[in-house]
């Protein structure tokens, strides 16, 4: 006997994308972040502070201390919002991933894309 269970989360349907970059200091973070929902790039921004990024640069071990941030998105909005961040981004090279989840809550996902879709 199978049991019919309501399911809240989906498979892409608009492909959801989070958006992640880095940045010296939380006030270019947090500027950043606010455009992105101004312009309606990113449903929700969230900022996490205390990141110790390693790497080489130049030929130089480099160890620094970064604010990350994490935008909610769409699909559609990819080429706007990696644009707008690489013109506005402080560093000459700066890392811009975009992951899309497999699954996520389904009502989120209207609500994030009613957002970067709308021309408030």
């Amino acid at each position: 006997m199978s049991q019919n269970h309501s399911v809240t989360t989906t498979i892409n349907p608009s492909k959801l994308l989070v958006v992640v970059t880095s940045f010296p200091n939380v006030e270019t973070a947090q500027a950043l972040a606010r455009a992105l929902v101004e312009k309606n790039l990113a449903a929700c921004v969230q900022l996490m502070g205390g990141i110790q990024s390693i790497y080489r640069w130049e030929g130089k071990i480099c160890e620094e201390q970064e604010v990350l941030l994490s935008a909610k998105t769409t699909d559609s909005q990819w080429p706007e919002i990696s644009a707008f961040l690489q013109s506005a981004h402080p560093y000459a090279l700066p890392e811009i991933l975009a992951f899309s989840p497999e699954q996520y809550e389904k009502q989120y996902g209207k609500w994030v894309e009613s957002e970067v879709n709308s021309k408030s």
